[in-house]
């Protein structure tokens, strides 16, 4: 297990091992994240989300998301856990 954490923190200065992003998934959909080189995070298509890599660690946690527009392929500045870009999981629940 040494030697797997090793090799998958290897190039953590510069990004994210390619093998860690292959096993990763989105914390909300459970779908595969992409890697996106250019703004250095991992990708949710399925539901328009982009999660941080900040020193090589990936920030999957829920509130760290930031909604993209999938048309223009930019970020926009709401955030998951924030009131104006809140996607709510909760099934069976009215709000």
């Amino acid at each position: 297990m040494v030697r797997i954490g090793r090799m998958l923190l290897k190039d953590a200065s510069v990004g994210i091992s390619k093998t860690l992003s292959e096993i990763l998934v989105c914390p909300l959909s459970k779908q595969p994240l992409r890697l996106c080189e250019k703004t250095n995070s991992l990708i949710s298509d399925s539901i328009g989300v982009s999660y941080p890599i900040v020193d090589g660690i990936p920030r999957l946690v829920p509130t760290d998301g930031k909604m993209i527009d999938l048309e223009e392929g930019s970020s926009t500045n709401s955030t998951v856990g924030s009131d104006d870009g809140k996607i709510n999981h909760q099934r069976g629940s009215s709000s």
